[in-house]
């Protein structure tokens, strides 16, 4: 009967780290697709900053001083929201 009682033991805790490591799991995998949307939007966002940046670009030629200035204050913005992204994706 003691042996019965081991082994109804052993089996309850078995069940109860199952139980454990299945909810573990599925908290894992809703962490992976959350993070796979954010970096879905964060390269959308980056692709969306490079297109600015080319237009930003080919809107510089034959544009005096001040709007050079202009437009490079812009392109470092651009860049440094880009560099951000960057980060954010290697984190």
């Amino acid at each position: 009967m003691e042996a019965i009682d081991q082994l109804n033991k052993k089996l309850d805790m078995l069940l109860r780290k199952y139980s454990a490591l299945e909810s573990e799991n599925k908290r894992l995998k809703e962490t992976v697709a959350e993070q796979i949307k954010t970096t879905d939007k964060q390269k959308k966002k980056l692709a969306s900053l490079e297109k600015e940046m080319v237009s930003v670009d080919m809107d510089t030629a034959g544009v005096d001083d001040a709007g050079k200035q202009n437009m490079r204050e812009q392109l470092d913005s651009v860049i440094g929201e880009i560099d951000k992204i960057l980060h954010t994706l290697n984190d």
